[in-house]
């Protein structure tokens, strides 16, 4: 079975893959038939500033603003990346990892079909309904679009006792 993880910089994501680590994967020698993890982490491309309002001045983000915002966005994928194959290396699992730019909806089904995925697992972010309506869900999409099953893992509420 090929299972792909998609995670982001949140905690929702890295709690996903503990789970898919936990409860898809046994704990046992990597043995033939045994399940094949992907871990996915997809970097959105730069959108620089600029203004919608027909009156006043343009916004353009320089060179140098450019490469400042590349080079922070590469310094978060590789923590999100050490922190996954840390968790991963925890339960005694060699994964997959990929990094990889676009739209996160798209780029996610995009990989489910390019690996020929059985699963595909997502961290839910919790959004409220009129957040998800106007910002739209990675996990949504993912769900109406990809060519496999896909498992929603939602955050464990903590309760206060």
């Amino acid at each position: 079975m090929k299972v792909l993880v998609a995670i982001d910089e949140s905690e929702g994501g890295l709690y996903a893959l503990q789970w898919a680590l936990e409860n898809l994967f046994f704990h046992h020698e990597t043995a033939e038939g045994s399940p094949v993890i992907t871990v996915v982490h997809v970097q959105p491309h730069f959108q620089p500033p600029h203004t919608a309002i027909p009156v006043g001045p343009v916004i353009f983000a320089t060179p140098a603003v450019m490469d400042s915002v590349k080079k922070a966005q590469e310094e978060s994928a590789f923590e999100v990346v050490s922190r996954a194959t840390k968790l991963c290396e925890q339960h005694m699992i060699k994964p997959e990892m990929m990094v990889i730019r676009g739209n996160p909806k798209e780029m996610i089904v995009e990989a489910v079909e390019d690996m020929n995925a059985d699963l595909l697992v997502v961290g839910s972010r919790g959004l409220g309904q009129i957040k998800r309506a106007f910002l739209g869900s990675v996990s949504d999409y993912c769900v109406h679009h990809a060519k496999c099953p896909v498992l929603i893992v939602r955050p464990q509420k903590h309760s206060n006792k």
